[in-house]
């Protein structure tokens, strides 16, 4: 089992997820983040005070995938992810040791 953690552009939210859906790939966790990475923020001007933005807004997915699915999700991501220009995001990929349903306790259950 693993769990992919990948960090998108918020306007490219939709098409990930129909792409994931295209996968029959359907449970996942998002979140609204903050960060910076190599886009390393901007300048801005507003009301004649000039303010530098470091941190940017991203959507941060999470998703538990056994192996069969664990390339489908991550050819998803980044076909409906890119824009081909810095800030697109990153994929990361880590093992999983157990995942337990809470509501019927069945173990191993991606």
């Amino acid at each position: 089992m693993k769990l992919v953690i990948a960090y998108i552009r918020p306007e490219r939210l939709n098409d990930v997820k129909q792409a994931l859906y295209a996968k029959e790939i359907y449970s996942m966790t998002v979140t609204n983040v903050l960060g910076s990475g190599r886009q390393k923020g901007f300048t801005e001007t507003w009301r004649g005070v000039t303010m530098e933005v470091n941190l940017l807004k991203k959507v941060r997915l999470e998703i538990g995938v056994n192996e069969d699915f664990l390339e489908p999700a991550i050819d998803a991501i980044k076909s409906a992810g890119q824009t081909g220009n810095e800030g697109d995001g990153v994929i990361f990929v880590v093992e999983l040791a157990r995942a337990l349903r809470i509501r019927t306790e069945e173990d191993g259950i991606l």
